[in-house]
């Protein structure tokens, strides 16, 4: 059977401050620059989800869009959108830059079962993209 490939973008904005309590305010200030502003700093992420699968005979798909776009409606645009990123649980002991909201995502859809998540995309900006290829770890007590 053919085996092909769907992506599909979702939006959300939110804000976030990269900062870590185990540098100092001047170290902070290195690493991260204008994005350790103290109050925050918002970017309107998009976010490309890639599965794969067989082809369906009867309906020609590789996923049920009306699925897919529920999952991740529900599970990502909800939880993110019109959210300061710092304040969220998965957050609470790692700075919440793109690359870990990437992996964050990625880690939301391991539970995603209509098809194969095979890439996790997040567009910060126009000049900044992440890419997650590839599969996490379990973690206990998150989705």
């Amino acid at each position: 059977m053919p085996r092909a490939y769907l992506s599909r973008r979702y939006r959300f904005s939110a804000s976030h401050r990269l900062h870590t309590d185990v540098l100092s305010a001047e170290e902070n200030q290195r690493a991260f620059g204008k994005c350790n502003n103290p109050h925050g700093h918002g970017h309107n992420y998009v976010v490309e989800i890639t599965v794969a699968g067989q082809i369906d005979a009867a309906t020609g798909m590789v996923c049920d869009l009306g699925v897919l776009d529920g999952f991740a409606n529900e599970q990502v645009v909800s939880r993110f959108d019109h959210t300061n990123l710092n304040t969220l649980p998965c957050f609470a002991e790692q700075v919440s830059t793109t690359e870990n909201l990437n992996i964050e995502v990625a880690r939301i859809f391991q539970s995603f079962t209509a098809a194969q998540v095979v890439r996790v995309h997040v567009e910060e900006t126009s000049n900044n993209s992440f890419d997650f290829i590839g599969s996490l770890p379990a973690t206990p007590g998150r989705p």
